[in-house]
């Protein structure tokens, strides 16, 4: 009699068949929000180890310092041990969270709440040790062939035709400021009749930015998971590149007229500081988020030598008037809350690079 085939691995004990008929009541995580027709999907084997932006099915062998996991909606579904959840292999690069990469095995980490699943090699003291992950297999479609994010990208829309306003926001580290900063403008261009777009150009899979950009007046907004990727961090600069040029275009394709391109992490991180380098290919101008005036000084000067025109400081160092002050003495330029973006600097900003480059300036 031929035995019955269970996956016993730590959480999880059940019938494979049985796995694959209740795929559909698995936790899915923010990050396979692009998924078509899950309730098609199924779990299937690794034949072949799966890479970045693979998709899995895991089992919650302990619910650590990631409890809750966010959902394709936006809503943080609480975790339980021998919980189903539905993620995608990727890498993690966050100061002041997990820093985690991807590594093939039956053992893994959820990476953050929206469904990035890695092996976490650190992490700030003041984070508990991550969820474990029990991988149980890849997700399949009904040809039980793994599937990828890749398989559900965006492809790259054409060139405008005609000139594109853009402005992007960076900063000088984690929680500096930036979303809330990209936030500010968004408003200020919406209160004023444009269309604004935004893009999340870099960082992890997550629908926080998202919401904040939408609840922020953006009538258009984009992120790497749309273009294949669960986070950015070990993706080819290459591929980085071409994918925040499609981005920006991919907005103004949809209708943006103002957008906001965001990234994430600080100016030291690899990737950023590369794609920053970028920034005059693809936009008007940038917007510096610091904590401090040491911040500012330090940033306006990183981005000088990149060649990278700042139009303003904005970010945490603006919740302290004296700290706005002493931004202002050591840059030389306006150091504007993101209260004062909505309120009509946004647009002087974005009105700032046109009136250049018409006079020739640019």
């Amino acid at each position: 009699m031929r035995a019955r085939v269970t996956l016993r691995q730590q959480g999880c004990a059940r019938p494979l068949g049985e796995l694959m008929r209740d795929l559909s009541t698995a936790k899915w995580s923010h990050v396979t929000r692009g998924v078509t027709e899950p309730g098609r999907c199924r779990l299937g084997g690794l034949a072949t180890p799966p890479g970045p932006g693979d998709l899995v099915v895991a089992s919650v062998s302990r619910v650590g310092g990631r409890g809750r996991l966010e959902d394709a909606y936006g809503r943080r579904v609480r975790l339980h041990a021998g919980d189903l959840v539905v993620g995608a292999c990727g890498n993690r690069y966050a100061t002041d969270s997990y820093e985690g990469y991807h590594r093939p095995g039956p053992r893994a980490h959820l990476l953050t709440s929206g469904g990035v699943v890695g092996t976490a090699v650190s992490w700030h003291t003041g984070c508990a040790a991550p969820t474990e992950l029990a991988i149980l297999g890849a997700l399949t479609g009904e040809d039980d062939r793994p599937l990828s994010l890749d398989r559900f990208a965006r492809p790259a829309p054409p060139p405008p035709a005609g000139p594109v306003r853009a402005l992007a926001v960076v900063g000088s580290s984690m929680n500096a400021g930036k979303t809330t900063t990209a936030a500010g403008l968004l408003t200020g261009w919406a209160r004023a009749g444009l269309v604004p777009g935004a893009a999340k150009v870099t960082g992890t899979g997550s629908g926080k930015d998202r919401w904040a950009y939408l609840d922020a007046g953006a009538r258009h907004v984009t992120d790497f998971l749309d273009f294949g990727m669960p986070s950015t961090f070990g993706y080819p600069v290459a591929r980085l590149l071409a994918t925040m040029t499609a981005m920006r275009d991919a907005l103004v394709h949809d209708g943006a007229d103002a957008v906001v391109l965001e990234l994430a992490d600080g100016l030291l991180q690899e990737e950023t500081r590369t794609l920053t380098a970028a920034l005059p290919e693809v936009c008007d101008g940038v917007v510096l988020a610091v904590g401090d005036a040491l911040a500012a000084r330090a940033g306006v000067d990183l981005l000088a030598a990149l060649g990278v025109r700042v139009l303003a400081v904005s970010g945490l160092v603006t919740a302290s008037p004296l700290a706005v002050r002493e931004a202002a003495a050591v840059t030389g330029l306006p150091v504007l809350s993101p209260a004062r973006l909505a309120d009509g600097a946004a647009v002087e900003l974005l009105a700032g690079p046109l009136a250049t480059a018409a006079a020739g300036g640019r």
